[in-house]
């Protein structure tokens, strides 16, 4: 299952929200979100900073994290970035692959 790195700072009304459901309720509700879409929740982390909010988010494909990113995004409350990551042996077989490319002005 492809496996993507969230990170989130909330917006004023987002802090709100948080201050007034705390923790476990926000914990509550990405764990809705994600498992309604057939994934699951790594982990889950507050943090201050640039981003308040780093998960580790597990879907059954791309798509899907597409789908949570755009709902989230469109509430307002969060500024989001999600990066693929990928695993060891994802990376080794990345770098076998043979891949034609000419660099600018070579």
């Amino acid at each position: 299952m492809p496996k993507f790195l969230i990170q989130a700072s909330y917006t004023p009304e987002g802090t709100k929200g948080l201050l007034k459901e705390g923790g476990s309720g926000r914990r509550a509700a990405v764990d809705q979100a994600v498992t309604d879409l057939g994934g699951t929740v790594e982990a889950m982390y507050f943090a201050f900073g640039e981003d308040d909010l780093v998960c580790i988010v597990d879907f059954p494909d791309p798509v899907s994290m597409a789908a949570v990113s755009l709902r989230v995004k469109a509430g307002g409350a969060l500024r989001t970035r999600a990066t693929p990551l990928l695993t060891l042996d994802e990376i080794d077989q990345a770098a076998r692959r043979q891949v034609t490319f000419r660099p600018p002005g070579a």
